[in-house]
């Protein structure tokens, strides 16, 4: 567990540090804590996923730049975390599942608490643009993520 915490800190500062900075075509950016907190809910299971995905999630709510509520993305990625290490329907569609699941629910939130930034064109624009890029890098940092593990684990 200790090596997918680490692996989850490294993400978000990568994240933070490089992949938000750069001048990605339609302004997207992917979401790289999410993709190091499915891989770890896949081989570690839900309970673990849940965990490490609160933990995550309470990380990317107080790391600048943040312009949410505190513990909105604690409960998206719990959440996630919780349903990619249930792993239904095998290790690929779990990873396209999480990644559609986490910006849309991060969305619904926002739209709950009366987010002014929550628009139809946000939906339309930067949440597929968003899911995209996730998508694209998704194979590498799952792969980091659920590396030195056995594939029938990640089966099973």
């Amino acid at each position: 567990m200790v090596i997918a915490a680490l692996f989850v800190l490294l993400a978000l500062l990568v994240q933070v540090m490089v992949v938000n900075r750069l001048p990605l075509p339609a302004g997207g950016t992917p979401d790289l804590v999410l993709l190091a907190v499915v891989g770890a809910a896949l081989v570690r299971g839900p309970t673990a996923g849940a965990v490490l995905g609160f933990c995550a999630g309470l990380l990317v709510d107080v790391v600048p730049p943040t312009a949410h509520l505190l513990g909105q993305y604690a409960f998206v990625f719990a959440l996630v975390g919780y349903v990619a290490g249930r792993g239904a329907g095998g290790p690929v569609t779990t990873v396209v599942l999480c990644v559609l699941m986490a910006p849309l629910l991060a969305a619904g939130l926002a739209a709950l608490m009366s987010d002014p930034r929550v628009t139809l064109s946000t939906l339309t624009e930067q949440v597929p643009v968003t899911v995209v890029y996730t998508l694209v890098v998704a194979p590498v940092v799952v792969w980091l993520a659920t590396r030195g593990r056995p594939r029938q684990e990640l089966l099973a």
